[in-house]
């Protein structure tokens, strides 16, 4: 059996790894340790939850462990898409390099930019970063990116869902060619394929399970289930199953805050957690929830790459993903480190397509269950909350006028007598009045008596005026008889 001393690694590094109780690497950890020692280029697939975080530090603080920063100028860069993300291989830096006299930068939005400029200008050996910030401080000419030896973009597929994609080019082409890439991903969409292609050089692809696969010791699990039940529904599975700790994963951030607060009201200790957050909400958040202060985290997407919680016993998708791969991040922060988990789904027959695109993804169905008191729709018919919305008058409903609705067509005869009843003495339309022909369609003989009719003259404006006076009236007009005193003599 492989173990970290058979890895390479310095007895410092070693004994970090040691107090932390870990003796046997993992398999991606036992595969990408000694080739990034060899300073190679690296592309590595493994699952959420494998260690990858862990393959890439350990080498870099042995490789980095020789040398010394200069202002402003760091040497070596980890991209990462989010904030807890960054905070995550933070962690591990200050774990297994505490015996190492390395220093680190966290670059992340929602954080003083002053003090990471500070850092910065003392010169530091591992710059952690997301790409926003990274691009800030470089175009104000807080940092330079000339003396980078080590490059690490991790998540990758996460970032190109993000939108990362033109700013990891951007980032990319102001950073040496002479360096040493690490790419790792959970999965190998072509376009994060096209990125390794173009900045790795002969990279070794280290697959230590199929792409977008889920874990084995997860026990996963489908629930059919009407939209208006799904609240209810989530409390009944959070009863019956013994449920130490979980994350409960919303699509949309709006629904997290009123999931949270149904849990709070049903006397569970849970809480929200989404990107509108701010920076010091999240992170107490998040060690509420390592600290067992808090037991159910209501969250959105942001939570599912990265985050190592210890022995999380479930995860309930209270929403299916949009995105077959979110559903393989999401479960798969539980059953981490060998430990068994179990992940639950609820899915209303709007879902199928979505259900049917991560069983194409995982390539195989996910097991059906029901739960006691929960009627379960039949999958692909139209969802209550749509059908109610169609009755009530929703865009695209046929109560607002459709020709074949039966209670509120414009064709109805009800409605027809609210708008008045129909007056019969009413003037004909234009329609029922007779048309004349065309002029192509007319008879030569009208066409020429009506051209040789004279047309009327038109009269003159000014004859229509009245008729000057050309005589001198006895006295001033309009006073007739009445004629006032001072103009008499």
């Amino acid at each position: 059996m492989t173990t970290f001393e058979d890895l390479g690694l310095s007895p410092e590094v070693l004994k970090a790894v040691e107090e932390c109780g870990y003796t046997t690497p993992t398999p991606i950890q036992e595969q990408a340790i000694p080739v990034v020692l060899m300073m190679r280029d690296i592309v590595g697939l493994a699952q959420t939850g494998t260690g990858k975080t862990a393959s890439f530090t350990l080498p870099m603080i042995e490789i980095l462990s020789g040398g010394r920063a200069k202002a402003r100028m760091p040497r070596s860069l980890v991209l990462v898409p989010t904030r807890e993300l960054a905070a995550q291989v933070a962690e591990n830096f200050d774990t297994y390099g505490k015996y190492n006299a390395l220093t680190k930068a966290l670059l992340v939005g929602g954080e003083s930019m002053g003090d990471q400029i500070k850092l910065l200008d003392r010169g530091v050996d591992v710059l952690i970063a997301t790409p926003g910030r990274l691009l800030d401080l470089f175009e104000r000419g807080n940092i330079l990116l000339n003396d980078i030896k080590v490059l690490v973009i991790d998540e990758a597929d996460r970032m190109l869902d993000m939108g990362f994609i033109p700013d990891i080019e951007k980032i990319v082409s102001k950073i040496p060619p002479m360096r040493q890439t690490l790419l790792f991903s959970a999965t190998m969409p072509p376009e994060i394929k096209r990125l390794a292609d173009k900045f790795l050089s002969n990279p070794k692809t280290i697959a230590v399970a199929a792409p977008a696969s889920t874990n084995a010791n997860v026990r996963q699990a489908l629930v059919w289930v009407k939209e208006r039940q799904k609240m209810e529904l989530l409390d009944a599975l959070i009863q019956q199953e013994d449920v130490k700790n979980a994350f409960i994963f919303c699509n949309r951030k709006k629904d997290i805050a009123g999931l949270a607060k149904f849990l709070q009201n049903h006397n569970y200790a849970a809480a929200p957690l989404h990107g509108d957050m701010v920076q010091s909400a999240r992170t107490k958040t998040l060690l509420d929830f390592k600290e067992g202060l808090v037991s159910l985290l209501v969250c959105s997407d942001v939570a599912a790459r990265g985050l190592d919680v210890d022995a999380v016993s479930h995860v309930f998708n209270f929403d299916v993903p949009m995105h077959a791969d979110d559903y393989v991040h999401r479960i798969g922060r539980t059953g981490r480190a060998g430990m068994t988990g179990r992940a639950w789904t609820m899915a209303t027959p709007d879902d199928t397509k979505y259900v049917a695109a991560i069983e194409q993804r995982i390539q195989k169905p996910i097991p059906v269950e029901t739960v006691e008191g929960f009627d379960a729709p039949q999958p692909g018919e139209a969802s209550e909350g749509r059908r109610e919305s169609g009755r009530e008058g929703g865009r695209g409903g046929r109560d607002r006028g459709g020709r074949d609705h039966k209670a509120g067509g414009r064709n109805d005869r009800g409605q027809q007598q609210a708008r008045g009843p129909r007056r019969e003495d009413a003037a004909p339309r234009r329609d029922d009045q007779p048309r004349q022909p065309p002029r192509e369609q007319r008879p030569p003989q009208a066409r020429d008596q009506r051209s040789e009719q004279p047309r009327p003259q038109q009269q003159n404006p000014q004859h229509n005026k009245r008729p000057r006076r050309d005589h001198d009236d006895d006295g001033p007009a309009s006073f007739g008889d009445d004629l006032p005193a001072f103009l008499r003599k």
